[in-house]
């Protein structure tokens, strides 16, 4: 008998509840009303202060769990590394966490890291390098003394030196395999050059020629305070890892800065590019020179490209290509700006090969529109609103929010760009769209990467296409002119014709 007043008692509150829940129901999802979000993002300054020898520390307390997390930041990467030794930061980053310490093999090293239940990392990447610890607080001493004299000391163990450099050139073997990459890697060498760190691609040669002192040599350039910043966040007391910080590295010498990012020389030649692949889905890339990052119109370019192919199904060239017209499932265009000079524009597209041409014109038609026609009000209202809206997720963790902090100081960035971010996207108009369209898109400027079967793409979809309207062929574009590329040998990049 109670259990059957009880549930009738539950029964009568559900229902209760619903009823009340029913009436405060919007009668649309668009009468849903939210409150206005306000977030004011952190200012760097808050979370700086520098050790005695001109190190940087960003530190965030969070002491939610018994976990610590320090990341080394250091100025340097594969920029450094000559063209006959290219693709050695790779390597030397991955070896100095997997090759030992002067005083521990690799494997005593492995199983001190995993006694102290701590998560160690190392890399090197383009332009930066770096070095985590995560690790709990009660054996932070422990794992932070492993962790420098990782750092300080690699040993780049003979043994695990060949099989990770034996990896490496077994994974060369299938580089022609999959089409993407090789319209990545082609197109690198047509806008930056095979000799600029962005350009140029390891090849058995380059990594056979690496020995054991030129990673010594490298990792001696790039790892000293001198290039260092540190993060800190986790459950630390601000005073006491400071001073933790400045006792464990006050006899570390600070050597030479890296040396300034090479600007790329590479004067591309505009026109359609081929590489022959024997292959149902074409991979195009449309690239040209973009714009640096800290460009006065950045968020212009920002604004109008979300609009022309950077917001996924909102975007102008996923609605044209893939939702209308169904010739791709991936469509869409990006702004790659650099700090320290233009970066790229691409759109890219994977079609059939009858489509190629179609789908080309189509993305060209719609550079052509966003540059001759002003932008919707709903167009740019729903970008703004985007940004604006998921602006908070740069710092929604302690941890992203140091890594950035880190990363404006080192590049440069304005003290006030994330304080002023918002209310320029707030302020882009119809005009400033089409200005920075006019501006910063240049589809004559532009190179063609297309990789496929090569008749079959140029041929087009004359054959298929019952509309007159919608035939279309590579001709086209640039007078018709292209440039087979010369099929190259997986391991070492060169023309085969020529091996």
């Amino acid at each position: 008998m109670r259990t059957f007043f009880t549930t009738a008692l539950v029964a009568a509150s559900l229902s209760a509840t619903s009823l009340t829940m029913a009436a405060d129901r919007p009668s649309h999802p668009s009468d849903i009303q939210f409150s206005e979000l306000n977030f004011t993002p952190p200012m760097a300054s808050d979370f700086r202060h520098e050790l005695s020898n001109g190190v940087p520390v960003f530190i965030a307390e969070s002491h939610e769990f018994p976990l610590i997390t320090i990341r080394f930041s250091f100025r340097g990467g594969e920029y450094m590394v000559p063209v006959e030794r290219t693709g050695m930061s790779g390597l030397t980053g991955g070896l100095m966490r997997s090759g030992g310490t002067a005083s521990m093999t690799p494997d005593k090293l492995d199983e001190e890291f995993d006694f102290l239940a701590a998560n160690v990392s190392a890399n090197i990447g383009d332009t930066t390098a770096g070095a985590s610890l995560n690790c709990l607080t009660s054996n932070l001493d422990q794992a932070f003394g492993l962790f420098m004299e990782m750092i300080q000391n690699p040993r780049f163990d003979e043994d695990r030196f060949e099989i990770r450099r034996g990896q490496i050139l077994e994974s060369f073997e299938s580089r022609n395999d999959a089409g993407i990459g090789i319209a990545i890697r082609e197109l690198g060498y047509l806008m930056w050059g095979d000799e600029h760190f962005e350009g140029r691609q390891p090849t058995r040669e380059t990594i056979e020629s690496i020995t054991i002192d030129d990673m010594k040599a490298l990792h001696a350039k790039i790892f000293h305070p001198g290039n260092l910043m540190i993060a800190v966040t986790g459950d630390v007391d601000q005073g006491e890892i400071l001073a933790f910080l400045e006792e464990s590295m006050n006899s570390w010498s600070v050597g030479d800065i890296s040396p300034e990012i090479p600007q790329p020389v590479q004067a591309y030649e505009p026109g359609v590019y081929y590489y022959e692949k024997d292959q149902p889905q074409v991979q195009v890339l449309i690239a040209h020179r973009g714009i640096e990052r800290d460009d006065a119109d950045a968020v212009d370019v920002e604004v109008m490209n979300q609009i022309l192919g950077g917001s996924g199904f909102t975007s102008r060239i996923t609605n044209t290509v893939r939702t209308q017209e169904g010739l791709a499932y991936t469509a869409g265009s990006v702004f790659s700006n650099r700090v320290d000079y233009p970066g790229m524009f691409m759109s890219y597209f994977f079609t059939k090969t009858a489509t190629t041409a179609l789908a080309t014109r189509l993305v060209f038609g719609e550079i052509d529109k966003i540059q001759t026609e002003e932008a919707t009000t709903e167009e740019i209202e729903i970008i703004q609103n985007s940004l604006v809206e998921t602006f908070p997720r740069n710092f929604e963790s302690k941890g992203a929010m140091m890594g950035l902090f880190m990363s404006d100081e080192r590049t440069g960035r304005p003290d006030d760009y994330w304080q002023t971010y918002r209310d320029k996207v707030r302020a882009v108009s119809a005009s400033d769209v089409q200005e920075a369209a006019l501006e910063y898109l240049n589809p004559a400027s532009a190179v063609i990467m297309v990789v496929g079967p090569v008749d079959e793409i140029k041929a087009g979809n004359a054959e298929s296409e019952a509309d007159a309207n919608r035939i279309s062929t590579m001709v086209e574009f640039f007078g018709g002119k292209s440039t087979v590329l010369p099929e190259r040998d997986p391991e070492s990049l060169k023309p085969v014709d020529s091996e």
